[in-house]
């Protein structure tokens, strides 16, 4: 006989266990866009003020500086989005200064870029740890890349700015 005591601890349980599951709840969508949260974009503008809240009221924190720097949306108010870099550090941005255009963030220094997605093909370019490179189609463990003149097909965990199940056509 299970007991009061047990089952509503079993009940508990299997709740957290739905939470933590991907693909258990519906994905979060943006209040504003309906787009899917988190995502990733990329800064349209040369300069970007990054605010502490989401109005121009707001105090600039600091400015990013690198246009195509690859941001994860994580939360959006009105014309406003909630925005973070590689480093997890990140604030307000006015909606106008992001573009869907997706980009991507090397982590390692030197990545090669492979004429296919296959460790064991010809290397057709290097990219330098910090390079910002255009993202095109992804599998779930390589991307094809846009630098420098050069594409070719990197593999995806050594880049930020795509999600690890993130498949693009």
């Amino acid at each position: 006989m299970i007991t009061a005591f047990f089952r509503s601890t079993l009940l508990v349980g299997a709740l957290l266990l739905a939470q933590a599951s991907p693909g258990a709840a519906e994905e979060a969508r943006g209040q504003v866009t309906n787009l899917p949260l988190p995502r990733f974009v990329s800064l349209k503008a040369s300069e970007g003020n990054v605010r502490r809240g989401p109005s121009l009221s707001h105090r600039i924190d600091w400015v990013y500086k690198r246009r195509d720097l690859p941001l994860r949306i994580t939360a959006e108010h009105g014309h406003w989005r909630r925005v973070e870099d590689r480093d997890g550090m990140g604030g307000w941005v006015h909606y106008s200064l992001l573009s869907g255009t997706r980009t991507v963030l090397v982590e390692q220094d030197m990545l090669q870029l492979h004429v296919n997605p296959d460790p064991k093909a010809t290397v057709v370019a290097r990219l330098e740890l910090g390079v910002v490179a255009r993202l095109g189609e992804c599998t779930l463990e390589w991307c094809e890349l846009r630098s420098g003149g050069f594409t070719g097909w990197a593999p995806k965990v050594r880049l930020w700015g795509v999600g690890p199940q993130e498949l693009r056509e």
